[in-house]
């Protein structure tokens, strides 16, 4: 018995077509980036894996809250000012 239920037979057969198909020059290439494709797809596997079974525990340290318009009095000149800083008079005279 073969590979996957396929006799010695039907392995050889399927090698002459690939080989037919693709030519002896092409085989390595593709049997290389078949094999990196491989292992690249066992190591995001594993990876993952590795992820869920440990829980990252870290505290994520977030940045404070910006400082309300009250706060910021003494703003640079560049910076835009907020609707509360700004007395706007709107009484028709």
């Amino acid at each position: 018995m073969g590979l996957g239920g396929f006799g010695m037979g039907e392995m050889v057969f399927i090698f002459l077509i690939v080989l037919l198909l693709f030519g002896a020059k092409r085989l390595p290439e593709i049997g290389s980036s078949l094999g990196k494709g491989i292992r690249e797809f066992k190591s995001s596997v594993r990876e993952i894996e590795h992820e869920l079974k440990v829980p990252d525990r870290q505290i994520h340290h977030s940045s404070p809250p910006p400082k309300l318009a009250s706060e910021d009095e003494g703003s640079e000149e560049g910076e835009p000012r907020s609707l509360s800083d700004s007395a706007v008079d709107v009484s028709d005279d």
